[in-house]
């Protein structure tokens, strides 16, 4: 009798785990194929949520002034956000697609003559000597010069093109997340309570809203404090730049927008702007002289704009900005770079607030680990 009841037992544990099996595979089947569909949206989906949590506040400003109207007021805040964010854009990632192609016709032309190197450029430690040798055929044989490294030279153009391809289909990228974001922020209040109840239903009720408070916090610091001035700056400074007619005015804005995520001075960028300016004597003295101070002064605006756009400070170090930053970049192109500087913000600041044994950061407790 005892031998029957284990195996009635036994068979009922068997069917219990079978039928659990089972739907586990289907359940992960179904995650799986879902998973698929959206993945060719993920990056624009993931954009378009950080932009409606970064421009809420402000949606909800404009949505007061026009008497509750939330979808109006996502109308007006994308329309301004396309004439002056996506249109400076467009025009420095022509400008950076014109520069390359200039620069490769250039190449091509048998006129084009390299001036001789300076000795002191030999007298440089460690690569001095490389780069006094390749300058000097440079000078003397261009046309051999090309032709020695011609397969560096291609790889490199593949590259650049690869770059300006992928700026442009972040742009369009964008351009389809800002108008995505609208729609999010229009019904914005619904969305909170969604991803309050996610986010407790993952946790428990305690620690659900401090969670999304962190989150939310966290992308908004990012997003404003540390991608939105160093975008605003690289945009003021490609901007200037072109107006100046100082050449290459997109690859300004490409390294004035690396080095603002980086939290590095663009003066670095627009002091060898202001020296081309100079040289190039294109302009009279005056001229030179207002554009010089409109660059030393787009240089340092990032002193200005961060603390007016710093709501709470970045807790996240910026090394880990920036490897998100870069990570992004290389996985996804230009868009990649936002999306991975905010991502690896929250998952870092998630993990030091697991290690403290609760959000600490969104109760207040900012201190660094």
């Amino acid at each position: 009798m005892e031998n029957s009841d284990l195996l009635l037992v036994e068979k009922r544990i068997v069917a219990r785990f079978l039928d659990m099996f089972i739907k586990f595979g289907l359940i992960l089947a179904l995650a799986s194929f879902c998973f698929t569909v959206f993945r060719p949206f993920l990056n624009v989906m993931l954009w378009s949520m950080i932009l409606a949590v970064t421009l809420y506040p402000l949606h909800q400003r404009i949505a007061v002034r026009l008497g509750g109207r939330q979808g109006r007021a996502s109308f007006i805040l994308v329309a301004l956000g396309l004439l002056f964010i996506v249109g400076p854009t467009a025009m420095m990632v022509t400008s950076l697609g014109e520069s390359v192609s200039a620069m490769i016709g250039h190449l091509g032309e048998a006129h084009l003559s390299v001036p001789a190197p300076s000795q002191s450029i030999a007298a440089i430690p460690l690569v001095g000597g490389k780069v006094y040798a390749v300058w000097l055929k440079a000078s003397v044989d261009l046309p051999g010069l090309i032709s020695t490294y011609h397969k560096q030279l291609v790889d490199l153009l593949k590259m650049v093109f690869g770059i300006l391809a992928s700026m442009g289909g972040g742009l369009l990228g964008f351009v389809l997340s800002f108008i995505i974001a609208g729609v999010m922020m229009a019904s914005g209040a619904a969305g909170a309570v969604t991803a309050q109840r996610i986010f407790t239903r993952v946790t428990d009720e305690s620690r659900g809203p401090a969670l999304t408070r962190l989150c939310t916090g966290t992308i908004r610091a990012v997003a404003q404090g540390v991608i939105g001035v160093a975008l605003i700056q690289a945009l003021l400074v490609g901007v200037i730049i072109a107006l100046a007619g100082i050449p290459a005015a997109g690859i300004f804005f490409v390294l004035a927008l690396i080095l603002g995520i980086a939290q590095v001075p663009v003066l670095l960028v627009t002091a060898p702007a202001i020296a081309l300016m100079w040289w190039g004597g294109d302009h009279g003295t005056v001229v030179n002289v207002v554009f010089t101070v409109l660059l030393v002064i787009a240089g340092m605006v990032d002193n200005v704009l961060k603390p007016m756009m710093l709501g709470r400070g970045v807790d996240a170090p910026m090394p880990v900005v920036l490897l998100g930053a870069l990570g992004g970049m290389a996985a996804s192109g230009i868009l990649g770079m936002f999306i991975g500087a905010t991502l690896l913000s929250i998952g870092y600041l998630l993990f030091m607030a697991w290690v403290n044994n609760g959000p600490l950061y969104a109760s207040g407790n900012n201190d660094t680990p």
